[in-house]
């Protein structure tokens, strides 16, 4: 069989790097625009968080929570890492010119993954009919789960085809499909259900809609990309076609897979543990989701970045330019830093505060935040290593994220019985800091890339500088009064920093 790679027609480098790398950062700057306005549109999602826990409490938003940590980690499945594979091919086919082949893989891409994610729900569903019973779960977990497990097909479509125009270097759909349709679908459906009197699954069934939504505008706005594209002449063979995509997408699903189960193994696990461990309840099973609900958004910081950066990477190690994808590599880390450490700051210096919003039950979970905020950021930060390995070695990907997977599990089933929800926290930052060690020696013994400390350095200093006058504000005044002083300060000083690098930079 002939592979993707023996097809390419490698171009040969480009002789004039110091303009590459100029149009390299405006390309990355652009996309990131687009990418960070569709994440903020994004957040409108936290309304309907905000709704659940409001007028249903935290047991509720508890129990959709877990039912829904476990429907992202089974839609990996179904989706099989087509929606990172058919990025990287579609980029690749983009960069030698080969359009119509672009409109093939488009086609079949979506077409396998709404056809697998149905089955997969099809078959979950009726595995929990038949064993539900015998799972360690809450009965009203449980439940939630059958009825959730119905938005897989939605999931895939949005994943695939948002996927599909990234691979395009078109980053403003995400805008339309997550950022503005989803939220909005899934927040009127929850009200539509409970006004009508449907309080059982109300947020499941919001759940389903807004990602059936999502999923439905997203391949409308990839289609538009192939509208002026050509049929390809002469015969194609699908199965081919088919072949080496899910060939090249099984190791990608595998540490998909596993990513996944490490990011949602704090709320399996005290799903798991409900009423089994020091003061594990779903009234504290929702506060600690309401916790991850707001720590995530700093995993979204990399996606602004991580979604152009995956087809620039692709096209660049294609034609052999390592050199270039190393400065953009660490250029990037600089840029998510400068975003990343002021948010985790103020996480963990005015965690209480943030989670008032929520209600006074969700104040007891500001030490909590302030631990999953730096595990989110953490692995937002050290996915662009794992974008750069995926691009050229999936396989490294998956040997790293198995090691972090066991690792993740013997920490929460240590953790967690003996320290509650706290041992659940610092059960997902273990993992993902052993996930960071080791893409580091990836890129720096295998793919020899240079170490990035002199880009990173800057955001570092000035986030230490900022710590020191906060932290003593933070634990000598008391309650809101010192969480709301001491993040102040930081972020003052923090910002003080950031505008004397840029200041610096420009008239060097």
């Amino acid at each position: 069989m002939t592979t993707i790679e023996s097809t390419l027609q490698v171009p040969p480098p480009v002789a004039d790097a110091p303009a590459c790398v100029d149009e390299t950062g405006a390309e990355l700057k652009r996309g990131a625009f687009f990418n960070t306005i569709a994440l903020l549109a994004s957040n409108f999602r936290g309304v309907f968080t905000f709704l659940v826990a409001r007028l249903l409490g935290p047991a509720a938003l508890g129990t959709f929570a877990v039912a829904w940590a476990m429907t992202d980690f089974i839609s990996k499945i179904g989706i099989f890492g087509l929606d990172n594979a058919i990025t990287t091919f579609i980029a690749r086919s983009q960069a030698i010119g080969d359009h119509a082949r672009s409109r093939v893989l488009f086609r079949l891409a979506v077409l396998l993954a709404l056809v697998q994610s149905a089955v997969t729900a099809a078959i979950v569903i009726a595995a929990i009919h038949l064993f539900g019973d015998q799972l360690r779960l809450p009965r009203e977990m449980v439940s939630a789960l059958a009825v959730v497990l119905c938005a897989l097909p939605g999931i895939a479509l949005y994943r695939v085809s948002t996927s599909i125009s990234r691979g395009m270097k078109v980053m403003k759909h995400d805008i339309y499909s997550r950022g503005m349709t989803e939220p909005t679908a899934t927040t009127l459906a929850l009200l539509v259900a409970l006004a009508i009197g449907f309080k059982n699954f109300a947020p499941e069934v919001a759940a389903i809609v807004g990602t059936a939504a999502s999923g439905v505008v997203a391949v409308m706005l990839a289609s538009r990309l192939f509208k002026h594209v050509p049929m390809r002449h002469g015969a194609v063979s699908f199965y081919r076609e088919a072949q080496g995509l899910l060939s090249y997408a099984a190791p990608i699903c595998a540490y998909q897979l596993l990513n996944t189960f490490i990011l949602r193994l704090d709320v399996f696990m005290l799903g798991w543990f409900t009423g089994r461990a020091p003061g594990v309840t779903l009234a504290t099973v929702g506060v600690y989701s309401a916790v991850v609900d707001i720590a995530s958004g700093l995993r979204k910081v990399n996606q602004a970045f991580n979604a152009i950066f995956a087809p620039v990477v692709a096209g660049m190690t294609v034609t052999g330019d390592q050199e270039r994808a190393a400065h953009t590599y660490a250029r990037l880390a600089q840029w998510m830093l400068w975003i990343l450490l002021p948010l985790v700051g103020a996480m963990v210096l005015s965690g209480g505060i943030i989670l008032m919003i929520y209600g006074p039950a969700f104040r007891q979970g500001a030490a909590w935040l302030g631990i999953v905020g730096i595990a989110c950021a953490t692995t937002a930060f050290v996915s662009l290593g794992e974008t750069v390995i995926m691009v050229q070695r999936p396989r490294l990907n998956l040997l790293n994220s198995s090691i972090a997977c066991v690792v993740s599990v013997g920490a929460n089933l240590w953790l967690i019985p003996r320290f509650g929800v706290m041992g659940a926290a610092f059960g997902i930052l273990i993992p993902y800091v052993m996930q960071g060690v080791l893409r580091y020696f990836v890129l720096r013994f295998v793919f020899e890339w240079r170490n990035p400390w002199r880009s990173i350095r800057p955001p570092v200093l000035t986030a230490i500088v900022a710590l020191i006058p906060a932290l003593p504000c933070r634990l000598l005044l008391p309650g809101v009064a010192g969480q709301l002083t001491a993040g102040l300060i930081f972020l003052a000083i923090f910002g003080a920093g950031w505008l004397h690098h840029r200041r610096s930079n420009n008239l060097a």
